[in-house]
């Protein structure tokens, strides 16, 4: 969940830092900090390195408080680390916040010691005090007890990780500012360098690393990385990151690639939030999307996927919230178009329900945005141990699970800075979409094949690239046309938003966006919302219903009549009905309902992406009448990185 920043070179490490920690800052905002060397320790001679210390600084909030506290303070130093933190053992103190250290060593750390009572616990009866509520400090007071015993701060760092128990990242600085040293378990962590300037990076993120480093390195599990200023580059080597087993030895377990993304325009331009932004572009990266899969180099990994999927007899689909929803979505599709029986799991619950899997007919999907979700990359692990053939609809390139699967097919939203979700969903469901009609077309070349009949997908009666490219770029403009409907879904938004509670209803594959869209509401907005199969409202949750409950009725052309039978349930019970469907739903709303009119003429299986793009705007005007962080929502963070 925590953002790690770490730089070593000729630049002052806290302008790079702080520009590291402003872009990470969505992965925790619950307190911030940085550490460097001293300012008057970057004269390397050893008479000076035995006098150097190090400088923490560090605040409760969000990183501005952090920029303003030390505005003034004229920090400057050649090496340095940093952390924002979302918050899991000890409450938002500044006692909490990273890094954690004294004048000689100091650590930042994303992840969870899962023996850190025991250890805490060994700690003090041999005398060792405690200054905060963290697990974290754990490790720094191991490494600092290792190297009084006189380890160097790598082998100390090292021993240091054998001890602890569970998925983490360590970041470790020493006074003598010589070296930065690494060290992860199934927690994100990517260093990179810059040949010609002559630096070094580590971060939780590749993201906060564009335009710093040209080379990136990803280090397997139990790899000791050293960040050094004392290596010098050769022709083809990498000296200015070493890797080294914990035993000490050299390590070639580590994975290197060339900076894939030079730049990314990161502002959010003429909108007031970022997700409101990221919604806005969802038009124009289905484009995209499209292009990658029907005209470049996606489309010959898609049919790989679609082509080993299509022997399997159950598919298991894993992931968790928003991207969990996107997996119901896709079911409906494979299930539909295929006839392959497919599940869906939270991948929270996925590993202790002790899951039937049979490796010689049985495939994995599994869904994230991030590919650093800790519970989906645990279930990826155990299929994968299952002998299970494993593959993931995901947006970050080259993270734990996209290395960790056989295949990985990129939904190309390109950085997604919101906390909540939007334009990952509808790339995650639409990528799970045309998954579905590849493995139907495998079927129908394939003249031995057993599927029973299958229908066609495309809403012109064919299947074919062209007519497939039409429909999708059609489905684009039609969500370019729903979003200048954005005033009157918040005309709307401003007459509901103070009222106490919203049940979200939606039926077949519109009960995911139903749960979706109470999400949304949920995560922005801070209200009371519910998502639930409208034919379930009898069956207990209609016991809510009152003059201050809002149904957000989610209508699609299918089962219409039953749905119109749900909305009627509600109002005879008082309740404040807004009804999101086809234009013909009107003539069947009383007079006090909300309605906004949808366009369903086109007959595409597309309808519950372009609705939950009428729910997402829904959300984000409702959070904003309530005057809410939209951008950072309290108590949340982007990418999940511990169970």
């Amino acid at each position: 969940m925590c953002g790690i920043i770490g730089y070593i070179g000729s630049q002052n490490a806290v302008d790079v830092i702080m520009n590291g920690l402003t872009k990470l800052e969505y992965r925790g905002y619950d307190s911030a900090g940085i550490c460097v060397r001293d300012v008057n320790a970057d004269d390397d001679s050893d008479d000076n390195i035995t006098k150097s210390k190090l400088d923490i600084y560090k605040v409760v909030g969000k990183i501005q408080n952090l920029k303003d506290f030390i505005k003034d303070k004229n920090i400057y130093s050649n090496i340095g680390i940093g952390h924002t933190r979302w918050a899991t053992h000890g409450g938002v103190v500044n006692e909490n916040a990273h890094p954690h250290g004294d004048q000689k060593v100091a650590i930042v750390h994303n992840g969870i010691i899962e023996n850190a009572a025991e250890l805490r616990e060994m700690l003090i009866k041999e005398g060792h005090i405690f200054y905060s509520d963290t697990d974290s400090e754990v490790f720094f007071i191991l490494t600092n007890r290792l190297m009084n015993a006189g380890h160097t701060l790598r082998e100390s760092v090292g021993l240091a990780f054998e001890k602890i128990e569970g998925n983490s990242a360590f970041v470790v600085i020493d006074h003598q500012g010589r070296e930065i040293i690494t060290v992860r378990r199934s927690a994100p962590l990517v260093l990179g360098d810059n040949k010609a300037s002559d630096e070094a990076f580590v971060s939780s993120d590749p993201y906060a690393l564009v335009g710093y480093a040209d080379r990136l390195y990803f280090p397997e599990d139990r790899v000791v990385s050293v960040l050094s200023c004392s290596n010098k580059y050769n022709n083809n080597d990498h000296k200015k990151i070493r890797m080294y087993e914990l035993d000490g030895s050299e390590s070639t377990r580590f994975y290197m690639q060339a900076q894939k993304i030079e730049h990314y325009e990161c502002d959010k331009g003429q909108f007031e939030h970022y997700m409101l932004k990221e919604i806005y572009e969802q038009p124009g990266l289905i484009r995209n999307w499209l292009r990658y899969y029907l005209e470049g180099e996606g489309e010959n990994i898609l049919n790989k996927v679609a082509e080993q999927i299509s022997v399997a007899r159950k598919v298991h689909i894993v992931a968790c919230g928003t991207a969990w929803h996107a997996g119901l979505v896709i079911r409906d599709y494979i299930e539909k178009y295929t006839r392959i029986f497919t599940s869906v799991d939270l991948a929270s619950e996925f590993r202790y329900r002790n899951p039937i899997l049979n490796p010689n007919e049985d495939v994995a999907i599994f869904i994230s945005q991030s590919g650093e979700t800790a519970d989906t990359l645990a279930a990826q692990e155990l299929c994968k141990k299952e002998g299970i053939s494993t593959f993931s609809i995901i947006n970050v390139e080259n993270s734990s699970l996209y290395r960790s699967c056989q295949q990985n097919l990129l939904i190309k939203a390109e950085i997604e800075i919101g906390v909540a979700s939007t334009k990952a969903f509808t790339l995650q469901v639409l990528t799970g979409y045309l998954l579905a009609c590849k493995i139907r077309d495998k079927f129908i070349l394939n003249v031995d094949s057993v599927r029973p009949s299958l229908p066609l997908v495309s809403n012109s009666n064919s299947n074919s690239k062209k007519d497939m490219k039409k429909d999708i770029s059609r489905f684009a403009n039609k969500i370019e046309l729903l979003l200048t409907k954005d005033k009157e879904i918040q005309e709307i938004a401003g007459e509901l938003f103070n009222k106490k509670g919203f049940i979200y209803t939606g039926r077949g594959n519109y009960f995911p966006i139903a749960l979706e869209g109470a999400l949304k509401l949920k995560e922005i907005a801070y209200v009371h919302a519910e998502g639930y199969a409208a034919g379930e409202l009898k069956h207990g949750p209609i016991a809510l219903i009152d003059e201050e409950m809002v149904n957000v009725a989610i209508i699609g052309p299918e089962l219409y009549d039953k749905t119109l039978s749900n909305i009627s349930e509600i109002r005879a019970r008082k309740g404040i009905i807004f009804a999101m469907g086809p234009e013909n739903v009107k003539n069947a709303l009383g007079k006090n309902d909300y309605f906004i009119p949808l366009d369903f003429s086109d007959k595409t299986d597309l309808h519950p992406i372009y609705i939950n793009i009428a729910t997402q705007l829904f959300a984000y005007f409702v959070a904003k009448y309530k005057g809410t962080d939209i951008d950072k929502p309290r108590n949340l963070a982007k990418s999940v990185t511990v169970e």
